[in-house]
């Protein structure tokens, strides 16, 4: 495949071609915990805060490998955009070497961790049993999810979306069709419970792996992956990991921003965790969705880049920010259209979807607002300035939001920590253009 394909279409079309089968793709893969949450749901209450409360470490996992996948892309992008061959083939041999090994320390760190984590934030023996028993199983795949969010990031590197999309449906079919008879075991199968949740998400995530390693075969990348790549290169490995720590950290985030944010809310009630829970998985949803935009644009911004072409760089930024904006405000106006259906598909307890209700009426008024600092984070590394980026989300994650739930939640209750959303969106659009501005 011939890649000057993108520095040669005209940008809108070439945003949008890049973009809309990442955008399915993301879309697809934020439904793999919703469907996770919507039948396990139908187990129980506590079931459904056994899974809130692994959420955070299961994010941050996939914030590791994501994060340094990150690197894998831009930085193949950028040797291709340079025509250096070679450091590409390196960039994308070592990277998925790496991340390989990451994925392997992940899988003993975070089942260990586990207990002492769950008891942090609840006392109930049956949610931690619970959580325990999704942790174990779900975590045990985290080699499998690094080496498919590695072979993803190298075929979206070279241009290749669609091998993405098709990937990540194949996983998402398979989960879904697994989770009801994994978890109630309709028929001759065993009914598993929250246990066949986990392994159903697995068995998806493997499938998916399956499918890229086929297609590498049958329609090998424009890089070369072997042994000849694995030279660790200091320059190639630098940028690898330049990039991806930075990443990491603000795909990590969030983790540590809901951590502490179920601390605050516990104090109240252990329904607010549960409603913050479901929150975040219908987030996820929205703004995974605007986040494939981002992955779709992060190798036309680093090849662009790396082939001087500065001025076609800032068209594709302005083209982004426009469709994340079109995206966030679709977000804003379902939040308020159907927020009780939305909130009831976790819960039919009428108090918790009243809360989250008013939960979702609140953190939807900064959406349109967030579309700056994600449009500014994603485009600043694709440049490979990863330092910003991990400005604008220490911003967004830590800096301005924990303080302002902590602080808004002694005023006015609970909700306060809502309110820390919105406050904190309007705050961090401000920051990213100036962020954004500076480093370009």
């Amino acid at each position: 495949m011939n890649q000057t394909f993108m520095k040669e279409r005209k940008v809108l079309p070439l945003v949008l071609s890049m973009s809309l089968p990442m955008v399915i793709s993301m879309a697809v893969n934020s439904l793999y915990n919703i469907v996770d949450s919507y039948f396990v749901a139908k187990l129980s209450e506590k079931a459904m805060t056994a899974l809130a409360l692994v959420y955070p470490v299961q994010n941050l996992i996939n914030a590791i490998a994501i994060g340094f996948g990150i690197g894998i892309n831009a930085s193949v992008a950028f040797y291709l955009g340079a025509e250096d061959r070679e450091r590409a083939d390196q960039a994308a041999s070592c990277g998925l070497f790496l991340n390989f090994m990451h994925g392997a320390a992940l899988t003993v760190l975070s089942i260990a961790a586990m207990p002492l984590f769950l008891r942090a934030f609840s006392r109930d023996k049956q949610i931690i049993d619970m959580a325990l028993t999704y942790a174990d199983r779900a975590f045990a795949f985290s080699v499998v999810i690094a080496l498919g969010i590695s072979f993803e990031k190298i075929f979206q590197s070279v241009g290749n979306m669609k091998i993405s999309m098709i990937s990540m449906i194949c996983g998402f079919v398979t989960n879904i069709i697994l989770d009801p008879i994994l978890i109630f075991g309709p028929g001759v199968f065993p009914a598993m419970g929250i246990a066949g949740a986990a392994y159903a998400t697995g068995i998806g995530q493997i499938v998916t792996l399956a499918v890229y390693l086929l297609c590498l075969v049958v329609s090998p990348v424009p890089v070369k992956i072997g042994r000849k790549g694995l030279r660790m290169d200091k320059a190639v490995v630098g940028k690898l990991y330049g990039i991806g720590i930075p990443a990491t950290l603000n795909m990590a985030l969030p983790s540590l921003l809901i951590s502490v944010l179920n601390g605050i809310l516990a104090g109240f009630s252990d329904t607010y965790v549960l409603v913050l829970g479901v929150y975040y998985k219908l987030q996820t949803f929205i703004y995974l969705t605007a986040n494939g935009i981002i992955q779709g644009i992060r190798p036309l911004v680093g090849y662009n880049y790396g082939a001087g072409e500065h001025e076609r760089v800032e068209k594709i930024f302005r083209t982004t920010l426009g469709l994340t904006m079109g995206v966030m405000l679709a977000g804003t106006l379902l939040s308020w259209a159907v927020p009780q259906w939305l909130i009831g598909l976790f819960t039919a307890n009428e108090q918790t979807v009243q809360i989250g209700v008013n939960a979702l009426h609140i953190i939807s008024l900064g959406f349109a607002a967030s579309a700056v600092s994600v449009s500014c984070s994603g485009a600043l590394e694709g440049l490979g300035k990863g330092t910003p980026s991990l400005m604008i989300s220490l911003a967004r994650y830590v800096v301005v939001i924990i303080p302002a739930a902590f602080l808004f939640s002694r005023l006015v209750g609970a909700q306060g920590v809502w309110y820390g959303f919105c406050f904190t969106e309007l705050v961090t659009a401000v920051f990213s253009g100036f962020i954004y501005r500076k480093s370009v």
